[in-house]
């Protein structure tokens, strides 16, 4: 294998892929007012993923709280997520946890690289049911996946690679911390 062209290919295929869509754009600016309209409102943001797309819902809601001054939550811990699943099944933790904590007007965010897992799918009926404002996913893989096809906004990259599409979930997710707060540089520091 030759490093250099296959590092070349790589960061080529991430600026094809980070490309300024014009979709794109319009439901970032669509959702970033959502998002404000929302905590004026008194509201939250629940977000959820599995593995690194959990990581990223950790990195999002903390920076959406602490920066923007946005209330958002995620549900990493492995004690609420290991109790939810023992009792109700892996599938039904995250629809179990919106019974729990979100309340009507909420958004719900849903981050999954495949748009089909069960536990995401299963939730968005639950989030439905409790009258959430806005269901928002962060898929890839298929366009017509299930879970794209269930949101209101949908945010979808055009690839099959696990760690092309979560790096892309992650840029737009911060890219939109960024707009809420009106500027990409500021100090993390705020007291």
């Amino acid at each position: 294998m030759n490093e250099k062209l296959f590092l070349k290919s790589y960061f080529d295929t991430y600026q094809k892929l980070i490309s300024q869509d014009k979709k794109i754009i319009n439901n970032l600016i669509t959702l970033k007012k959502l998002i404000v309209d929302n905590s004026k409102r008194g509201k939250k943001i629940l977000v959820f993923g599995n593995g690194g797309s959990a990581a990223i819902a950790s990195h999002f809601t903390v920076d959406l709280t602490k920066n923007a001054k946005i209330r958002a939550i995620n549900f990493n811990e492995a004690d609420l997520i290991t109790c939810l699943s023992n009792d109700y099944g892996y599938d039904k933790w995250v629809s179990k946890t919106i019974e729990f904590y979100m309340d009507k007007g909420d958004i719900v965010f849903f981050i999954s690289s495949s748009g089909k897992s069960k536990n995401m799918l299963n939730a968005v009926k639950v989030a439905r049911n409790k009258k959430a404002r806005k269901i928002v996913s962060f898929t890839g893989f298929n366009r017509n996946n299930s879970l794209k096809k269930k949101s209101d906004v949908a945010f979808w990259v055009n690839s099959k690679a696990y760690n092309q599409v979560e790096n892309i979930h992650q840029f737009w997710l911060l890219a939109l911390v960024d707009l809420v707060i009106g500027r990409s540089v500021y100090s993390a520091n705020k007291k």
